[in-house]
């Protein structure tokens, strides 16, 4: 997916959290969105998407060259973060079972496969609100990163990871990037360090004439 923007900015009654951004963001790019806690990188990363609506400026998507409304922009779209709930009143197979009749996983990737890929194989029929929040957040990052989407969100990815989830995210994220569009929201270097662009927001909180 292709993500054209023009003098974007988003408002919050009369604080701007960005204004004045164009860009384009291109299916095999992978950037990672930058700043300080609370400046407005979710809020960047969730207007680029879609999932909120700009208050200046246009924004813009197509896929192999076709335009994509808006309001279609969330079936070509896999998302995770830390503050995104899960159904933890299912069981990990069930929930896996749910959420891919709505979002498929890349081809020849089963849900055996996902949960083996993952290191759940122990909960698969445990229930979700049973898992360690590290667990969890390998369950968010595997359903966003093996979804057949074309844009790729990530939330500050590493949230609740030890080191051995950490390095999982880093090989998983290097397996999964290729041909899509990945913005990536973070603090951390190490979530980061193989985006080939950066955005800095506080880039676009300049007063603009």
């Amino acid at each position: 997916m292709q993500i054209t923007t023009a003098g974007l900015g988003k408002r919050f009654q009369r604080d701007w959290i960005f204004r004045g951004l164009t860009r384009t963001f291109r299916p095999g790019s992978a950037t990672a969105v930058l700043g300080p806690n609370g400046a407005g990188k979710s809020t960047l990363l969730n207007t680029l998407s879609g999932q909120l609506l700009p208050t200046d400026g246009t924004v813009t998507y197509t896929v192999a060259g076709r335009a994509v409304a808006v309001e279609d922009v969330p079936q070509h779209l896999a998302y995770a973060a830390p503050y995104l709930e899960l159904l933890e009143e299912l069981t990990l197979l069930e929930l896996l079972q749910f959420h891919t009749r709505f979002k498929p996983l890349r081809p020849l990737v089963t849900l055996d496969k996902l949960i083996g890929l993952m290191y759940l194989e122990r909960g698969r029929h445990q229930l979700v609100r049973e898992f360690s929040s590290g667990m969890k957040q390998r369950l968010k990052l595997g359903l966003a990163l093996y979804a057949d989407a074309p844009l790729l969100l990530l939330d500050e990815p590493t949230t609740n990871l030890d080191a051995t989830g950490v390095a999982w995210y880093q090989e998983h994220v290097q397996a999964t990037k290729a041909g899509r569009t990945l913005l990536l929201s973070s603090n951390v270097p190490a979530e980061y360090a193989f985006c080939d662009e950066q955005l800095l927001v506080t880039d676009y909180q300049k007063p603009t004439a």
